[in-house]
């Protein structure tokens, strides 16, 4: 049934702790503009850090980017609620990795950013819709559970990889350099935010329109800083750059973390309760309106 956590992942013996404790609140954080500008500088991250460990041994990157991912995976699956550093450690480790799945299938294989755009692309659109057959839902307000917390990063990581070679297509391929693609991306995220605000456009579809569309917008302005001066960049350099976006992002969850442990010191009367209403209507299926 939709929602059942995984018995094989929760199940334990006696006297041992299971694998994947099962969540007891949701894992993923608040939208706010907060959210977005650590997702932004995690998209950067991965762009710059890929690149930056790429050009000195593309094996060793992809072992390092590989062993990243799966300790950021576990402890952010293991975790029973949403916890910042662990939060934002999975992302921005799946940040590098999918950049560098990206990138490895045009380096390796030869793939245009057409085809490897269009094959990404389809690929959201498969996760996506096994995801939503199953639970019934794309709302990630509703990952309180392993199987959709499973299906939530299958999605993340496969729109980091899709906006890596959309990024690539548009400043690369298409010829518009790096700073010109970041501005056309802020203005594409502008649609849905502007969509939804204005136009009541299901907040599902907005979110995840703008979450998959800022990879491209943070790669881009990690390229034009990082890249040198004839591949249209300013040339301050992969490494510093990595090096500083990490920096803000650590300073940035320190300070989610100390506004997420004041929320739940806070009393339980302070807070606002849940509208079921308005969740029913994110979560429930038109068929069955």
């Amino acid at each position: 049934m939709p929602g059942t956590p995984l018995p094989s992942l929760h199940g334990a013996g006696p006297g041992r702790r299971p694998l994947l404790p099962a969540p007891t609140a949701v894992k993923v954080p608040g939208i706010t503009l907060a959210f977005w500008a650590v997702k932004v500088l995690t998209t950067g991250t991965g762009e710059a850090a890929s690149d930056f460990l790429a050009a000195r041994n593309l094996v060793v990157a992809a072992g390092l980017g590989l062993i990243g991912l799966v300790i950021g995976l576990v402890v952010q699956l293991r975790a029973r609620r949403y916890v910042p550093w662990a939060y934002w450690t999975a992302v921005t480790m799946v940040a590098v990795f999918g950049t560098m799945a990206a990138d490895a299938v045009h380096v390796v294989l030869g793939l245009s950013y057409w085809v490897t755009s269009a094959g990404y692309a389809a690929a959201v659109a498969l996760v996506f819709a096994v995801w939503h057959r199953v639970e019934g839902t794309l709302d990630i307000h509703s990952v309180h559970t392993t199987r959709r917390e499973l299906f939530y990063w299958a999605a993340v990581l496969v729109t980091f990889a899709l906006g890596t070679a959309v990024g690539d297509l548009s400043a690369i391929t298409i010829g518009l350099g790096f700073l010109p693609s970041a501005v056309l991306y802020a203005a594409m995220i502008a649609v849905p935010a502007i969509a939804w605000w204005r136009f009541r456009l299901n907040p599902v579809v907005a979110f995840w329109g703008a979450y998959v569309l800022t990879r491209p917008l943070g790669a881009s302005i990690a390229d034009w800083l990082g890249k040198p001066a004839e591949r249209t960049g300013l040339g301050l350099g992969d490494g510093p750059v990595t090096v500083v976006a990490t920096l803000l992002i650590v300073a940035m969850v320190v300070s989610l973390t100390v506004a997420d442990r004041r929320t739940s010191r806070a009393p339980a009367t302070s807070r606002p309760a849940p509208d079921p209403d308005a969740a029913a209507a994110v979560t429930t299926p038109r068929s069955q309106r």
